[in-house]
């Protein structure tokens, strides 16, 4: 484990959700000069400035104003995404049965659904309270200990559990949060107990954006370490290193990196990236509407978002010349249908420039047969029009609750993106 996947970990592992994600950066962005930006507020931003802002809590921009003039130098841009696939409590989540008091669930995004059986679950997330005031205040929590499971059915009573298995998401994924013995306790009340033994004293739990996540912390495996296996590596290990680069670019040129909230559920929100939040910022940053347009056609994207390597278990899942490898680099990603955002001519010169840092490149196209996913790459290209690539490194069971990473895998791409927000 090196010091920068061991970093890399402990994010992850203690950002459960995208408002965690968004809060555990913040100090970053604090410690290294950053100021917080409010989007209420007039902004007077100086070449040489370095800020932030988030919204709904659970996304962020941070940008360098750089000394060089932006018609120069265009903007370099980082994107990636906060949220993971999850199971979400619902808002009337209480489900009495047999005794045993169960959380009612909404699939979020393209969960796997298999693996959340028999797993060690805690909850997470923000809570909408009314305070002693009356006034009504947002307070994260994270109960940081396993508190339900979903408990498989015994193959004895399911014969066919190994060949011809479906889940129904509805009656089959509800957790068990506690045995009920005739308490009465709800779900609202048993959060108002957790809100008072953490200090804060509320009248009432008005609303919740909560979700289950598996309580076992990131890890290194394999023989030699050569392996990283944690949840919500899609997409937190890129906004760790999307980050982390930023920190660590040049002050000369304008550098900023997106992290948006709702990507694997279509990005159709104020925090999305279908949202008007980074075009606002850039409508900000450069107010003349002539400047921002010649300024948006000099400027690039990396959308950084995990790729599928090639499994080997399953290699007829993958084209038999794009078949991306754990541990040899990040994966350039293509998709003739504007799925990926990626073009020839930028990718050419990334190709140059991984080669100049000394940086193994990938290529990921899928099976003609087969339909990809998709990133924020082509939607914030169609908003922006800034010329984008869509790039990450390459994952096993991506959306399963446990992912897999390979070890060397995030640094070269740290390198490579420090390398394109310095000397694109």
């Amino acid at each position: 484990m090196t010091h920068f996947n061991t970093q890399l970990l402990d994010y992850v592992s203690c950002s459960p959700t995208p408002f965690h994600a968004v809060a555990n950066a913040v100090p970053w962005l604090l410690d290294a000069g950053y100021q917080r930006l409010n989007e209420s507020d007039d902004w007077v931003l100086s070449p040489g400035g370095k800020y932030f802002v988030t919204r709904r809590d659970s996304s962020l921009i941070a940008f360098k104003h750089g000394a060089k003039p932006m018609l120069e130098t265009g903007i370099r841009i980082l994107g990636a995404h906060t949220d993971s696939p999850c199971l979400k409590v619902k808002s009337q989540p209480d489900v009495a049965r047999q005794s045993y008091h169960q959380v009612g669930v909404e699939v979020y995004g393209g969960v796997l659904l298999a693996p959340w059986f028999d797993r060690d679950l805690s909850i997470a997330g923000q809570v909408s309270v009314l305070n002693q005031d009356k006034a009504v205040e947002q307070h994260l929590i994270d109960l940081k200990r396993p508190v339900a499971t979903i408990p498989s059915l015994a193959i004895h009573l399911d014969r066919n559990a190994n060949n011809d298995r479906s889940i129904n998401a509805q009656e089959q994924m509800l957790p068990i949060l506690w045995q009920a013995g005739g308490k009465g306790e709800t779900f609202r009340t048993w959060l108002l107990s957790h809100l008072a033994s953490q200090g804060v004293v509320v009248s009432e739990v008005l609303d919740f954006d909560l979700s289950f996540y598996d309580a076992q912390a990131g890890a290194s495996l394999g023989v030699a370490n050569e392996f990283l296996a944690c949840a919500r590596l899609d997409n937190l290990l890129s906004c760790f290193v999307t980050l982390q680069s930023l920190l660590a670019s040049a002050e000369d040129v304008t550098n900023l990196v997106v992290l948006n909230d709702h990507e694997e559920v279509g990005s159709r929100s104020t925090a999305g990236a279908a949202g008007n939040f980074l075009t606002g910022v850039l409508d900000r940053l450069l107010p003349d509407t002539q400047e921002r347009h010649r300024v948006e056609t000099q400027s690039m994207m990396m959308s950084v978002d995990n790729a599928h390597g090639v499994h080997p278990n399953f290699v007829n899942k993958h084209d038999g010349n794009h078949g991306p490898k754990l541990n040899d680099g990040p994966v350039l990603k293509f998709d003739a249908n504007q799925s990926y955002a990626s073009q020839s001519v930028m990718a050419s010169r990334v190709r140059v420039l991984a080669r100049n840092a000394e940086v193994p490149l990938q290529d990921y196209v899928t099976r003609a047969d087969m339909r990809c996913g998709s990133t924020i790459g082509p939607i914030t290209a169609t908003l922006t029009g800034i010329e984008t690539l869509d790039i990450g490194v390459p994952t096993f069971a991506m959306h399963s609750i446990r992912e897999l990473a390979g070890a060397k895998d995030p640094e070269m791409l740290f390198r490579l993106l420090t390398a394109f927000l310095n000397d694109y």
